[in-house]
Order: structure tokens, then sequence, then C-alpha cells
């Protein structure tokens, strides 16, 4: 896969920058909040649109009390600015433990938005002294490949700026910023935290839609296990379940980060009124769903016994498996995966489905630590529980669709399985931005079935909790990549993620770049491993078992298919074909409802069609 060797002179100038006296060096915290100049009131934005609307949140500085709280969001036509909308900054208290810091969040919401073009944008604040610009992007609904640049694991072990990611970054030209969890790791002072974050990466997020997600650390806990809410009432560890600070910090933390997202598919709140985010949208030909994988998932302590030093770290070889895959252990939770169920169906606007999550449905670490620590299975990833992971999956597949999460401190390519090897989606898992906790991918036993590469240990394993996965690629902490990549970053395995959504030929590929180097020269590497290309398809590897009829459209290109198995009234699958002509694998012999055209007017049923294990019959399905 080659990259844009665009801006070399950028890249220069961000080593130089790097190579100066770093904020990270500094003992003192490098955000200021006390005589911020109103010039310098507005932090960052961020942004969405969605069906022709418009969500942009611009963070602001704490204000004096004379300054005027009005802020404008004006767009650029011809040679005038134009107001489109104003607001009054939120100074609602983040709540304990920063019961006394202020929001200074101002959200802006812009209805019959013109999503087919692009606008230079400006905030206005403190009585007209501060002005903050970027660019709105259009949909790009004509690209053939939407770039989608992806994070995780910000640590506060280095608090410097970032100039040489962002240089990288504006070099790949993404089409989406996805920031997965951990934005933030400063636990009781996110206000702060989240302004710092906004001088790292303001300047690319300014001008491209960004998709942030809240997880742990952001929260002030170390794990979470949100339980739909309940009182946490004993550590920020977390294993309890639900959360240790207050609903209005938490919500606060959501002000911040997720507002700006498109709105949320069911907005009621869990218990003790903590809001939702999860929802769905489309950039390009490419639809994205986000999930919250924490927020309903059952904490640990108490509902599984204790066996290693730490209520969700299982240290003993010889536990039972089966035996903490509990009945009553929830995920995703049953709202989510009504969500999943419902907009899996749902093509209208795009041709190949991601979901977007705080982290992987596997347990795909063994050393943690400083390599002395063997985890046999870690209750904090998502391959627990096995049942709820395995729910997920099986919806997740039913739809063809590819999956993006972080938090692992670990760079993977996974494909799942969950009655076989392979019978599921694929996932990347991308590197740490900072990694200062190491995890590394090293199995003691050996594969069932060994893939050749670049790496040692591909192939087909059992993780931790007894679930399948393929390894396709990893990048494992490596002291030899010490010097290699700035003399800083290679060794930790630290990075981001790229990945290119071809909709024309419905290719994922997949590329991991590490930190520290300049991704337009011709010699830049990924890490060993990368890229990987994947077909669309692939995402519901389950071999069939027969086939129906080939179906052979005309008058229309591309339609949407969905397979019904008549003898459950259950949805087999839904695809957006490429072309005209596919043959459906299913599962069983037996008769099956077939759905076929575009959404949501133009479509055929056809019932009662047969599927056979050998099957050369075809079926012309006819649009005037």
């Amino acid at each position: 896969m080659k990259i844009h060797r665009l801006f070399p002179s950028l890249f220069l100038l961000a080593l130089v920058l790097q190579s100066l006296p770093a904020l990270a060096q500094e003992k003192t915290w490098p955000i200021q909040l006390d005589n911020v100049p109103k010039e310098e009131a507005i932090g960052f934005c961020l942004y969405t649109t969605a069906n022709n609307t418009l969500k942009l949140t611009a963070q602001l500085y704490p204000l004096a009390d004379d300054v005027d709280r009005a802020v404008k969001l004006q767009i650029r036509k011809g040679n005038e600015w134009v107001e489109v909308a104003s607001t009054t900054v939120s100074e609602e208290p983040m709540g304990f433990p920063q019961q006394n810091v202020k929001r200074w969040t101002a959200h802006f919401r812009v209805t019959e938005w013109d999503m087919t073009k692009d606008y230079k944008y400006r905030v206005v604040a403190a009585g007209g002294a501060a002005t903050y610009e970027g660019t709105i992007r259009r949909d790009p609904v004509d690209k053939e490949v939407i770039v989608v640049a992806a994070f995780t694991g910000n640590s506060s072990r280095d608090r410097r700026l970032k100039p040489d990611l962002i240089a990288n970054l504006k070099a790949q030209d993404p089409d989406l910023l996805f920031f997965s969890g951990d934005q933030s790791y400063d636990h009781k002072i996110h206000y702060q935290a989240w302004l710092l974050f906004g001088k790292q990466f303001g300047e690319i997020i300014k001008d491209r839609p960004t998709i942030c997600i809240p997880d742990d650390h952001d929260v002030g806990q170390a794990n979470i296990w949100g339980e739909n809410g309940v009182v946490e009432g004993k550590s920020e560890a977390g294993a309890e379940g639900g959360f240790f600070y207050s609903p209005q910090y938490v919500n606060s933390v959501q002000n911040a980060q997720c507002w700006h997202m498109p709105d949320p598919y069911d907005p009621t709140p869990i218990k003790r009124g903590i809001g939702v985010y999860y929802t769905n949208f489309n950039i390009g030909r490419v639809g994205f769903a986000v999930i919250e994988d924490r927020k309903f998932k059952t904490g640990p302590a108490g509902f599984v016994p204790k066996m290693g030093p730490r209520p969700d770290h299982i240290t003993d070889p010889n536990f039972d498996r089966q035996a903490v895959d509990l009945p009553d252990a929830r995920l995703l939770g049953e709202r989510q995966l009504k969500f999943l169920r419902e907009w899996g169906q749902d093509w209208r606007g795009h041709n190949i489905k991601a979901v977007l999550s705080q982290t992987v449905f596997a347990n795909a670490a063994h050393l943690h630590g400083k390599y002395d620590y063997r985890l046999i299975a870690d209750l904090d990833s998502n391959g627990w529980p096995q049942s709820g992971r395995n729910r997920a999956l099986l919806e997740i597949r039913r739809f063809h669709g590819f999956m993006i999460g972080g938090d692992q401190h670990l760079a993977t390519i996974i494909h799942h399985g969950v009655n076989s090897f392979g019978d599921s989606g694929y996932s990347f898992c991308v590197p740490s931005i900072v990694n200062f906790y190491n995890r590394w991918w090293v199995p003691e036993e050996k594969p069932v079935r060994k893939i050749e590469g670049a790496l040692p240990f591909l192939g087909d394993y059992f993780d931790g909790f007894g679930n399948k996965v393929t390894m396709h690629a990893y990048a494992n902490p490596d002291e030899a990549r010490r010097n290699k990549y700035g003399g800083e970053w290679g060794e930790r395995a630290d990075g981001h993620g790229i990945i290119r959504f071809n909709v024309k030929t419905r290719k994922i590929t997949m590329e991991c770049w590490p930190r520290g180097i300049d991704v337009t020269k011709a010699d830049a590497e990924e890490y060993p491993g990368w890229p990987v290309t994947i077909d669309q398809t692939d995402n519901y590897g389950r071999q069939a078992a027969a086939w129906l009829p080939t179906l052979r459209v005309k008058g229309m290109t591309d339609p949407v298919v969905q397979i019904i198995d008549e003898t459950y009234g259950d949805l087999t699958w839904s695809l957006r074909i490429k072309g005209t002509e596919f043959r459906p694998k299913v599962f069983r012999d037996g008769h099956y409802t077939i759905k076929i055209g575009q959404q949501p007017d133009r479509m055929k049923t056809l019932t009662g069609i047969e599927a056979k294990e050998e099957n050369d019959a075809t079926l012309d399905v006819v649009f005037e």
C-alpha cells in the first residue's frame, strides 16, 4: 500500500520542534488556568456532520468575571463571515472530584447543513477578542478510498506536544479521526488534561470530523465495568462495577468529548442519570457504528472468584475457563445489541460497515509490565464474558462488520471466531500514542494452525478465556528497535493506525505506523507484519454449508441483499453486494427469503428460495 509522499519540509520542522525543551520534561503542569488572556480563550474545536446536521463543540479556557459569555459560530461566504449559530458557554461545575472547576464548553447544532461543500468556520468568543478557525469538510461520497486514522492511550507520562505525529497525519490526510479512549490519563483533572489534548491534536482536529469516546482513565478509573451506571463503592480500580466518581463528572467528561458526535441512537440515560453516546454515521460510502463496550459491562469483583493478585487478573493456568462464563454477566447489554441488529440491516448511503469501540473482543496479551508478569486471562478485556463477546460478534458479523478499537497497549490484527476459527469478523486494535505500560503477544502453547509470516506467533490460538482468535499481526515492544525510530519510540511500540476503506473494490487495508518516522519518505516502514488487506466479505468468515441460486440483477448496481432463514425467521446476513451478480452462502439446507434492492422503497422480496449444498441455479431479479 503506497502512502502519499507529501510535505517533507513539514516533517523536518516537526523534528526540530521535537528537539526543543519538552513540556514533559518540566515538573510543572503544562496547562495553566489562571490569567489566560481573553484573546486565547478558545482552546480547540471538534465537530461531526451527519444527516445534514452539524454538531460542533468549542472548548474554552476559564473566562474572567467581566468577559462576555456569548460564543458565536460563523462560516465564510465570499469575503464575509456569516453567523450561523450562537450559544452561551457552559459554567456548570465538572462535578466531584473537580467540583470547583467549570465545564467551559460551547455547543453548536446547525440543522439543514449542506454536507456537499467545504466551509471555513470561525468560532468567536470573549466579546470578539478570541477567534478560532478551521474547515468543515464536505461528505466525500464520491471518494473511492475513505481513510481513518485511529488512536488510543495518550499517556500522561509524556505531556509534550506531538509535532511528529501531527506532520504524519497531515501527510496521510485522513477523512475521519477516531480516538478510542484514554485521551486523558489525569484522573481527577480531566478539564486541564482535555485542554492539553487539544493543544496536542487541535491542529488536525479542527479540520476533520472526529470521534472521541472516553475510556476508564478519562473518567478517573483504572478500569471500567459500568454495570449500567450502578454505584462504584470501593475505589478507582473499578472492579466492583459502576463509576467511582460522581455522575456529574462522568457526564462532564462525555459533554466535552462526545457532545459533538451524531445524536445517540437511544438517548435514554442509564442509572444515576449518566448519559449515553452510542450512535452511527457515514463518512463517504462507509457506515460507522460507535458502541460503548464498557458502560454496560458486568464488574468481576464478587461475581468471579478471585484467581490472582487482583479481582480482574487471573494468573492460575489451571483455572476453569467455562466456570467464569457466567450467564448473568453482560458485555454490550441488550440496548446496544438491539442497536447493532437494527443498524446492521440499514445500508442507506454506504457500502461497508465498521464498528468503533473502546477495545476489541479478545484477550490478546500474555506478558505485561516488564516482561515479567504472565497474565493468563484479563477480565478487563472484551474476551470476557465469553457469551457476551460471542453475542456481540454474532451481531457484527451479520452485516460483515469490520472492528476498530484500542486500549490494550498492543497493536493486533485478529480474525475472530465463535464456533470455529475465523467464522466472524476482523479487528484492528491500534497502538498507543504513548505506551507506558507494555504488553506482549507471546503464547506458550503451539497454534492450532500456524500462519507463516513476518512474525513468529501467527495463526489460530485460544485466548485466555478459550475464545478462538486467529492472529495475523501484532506489534510487541522490542528493545532492538530502540534507536530505529528517533531513539525513543520504537521500543515501546507507540504509534497510530490507518485504515483505508476502498468502497469500490470493498478491500480494507490496515496500516500500523510507529512514532518517530516520516511517512513521506520512500523508505518509511510500518511495524513488521503490516500492512494487511482483507475483503469486506472476510468479516463473515464462516464456511458455507449450502448455497442459494446466483443472483443476477438487472436495472440496478450494487443492491442490498438480506438473507432470512424461513425456518426460524432470523436474519442470516445482510450486505450491499458489489456489481450485479452474487452467489449467497448460507449455513444449512432449507428455504430462505431474499430481500434485494435499494433501501428503503426499491426492494423486492423473494420467498421460498431453496438452498442446496451444490447449487448451480441462477435467479434473475429485474428492476424497471
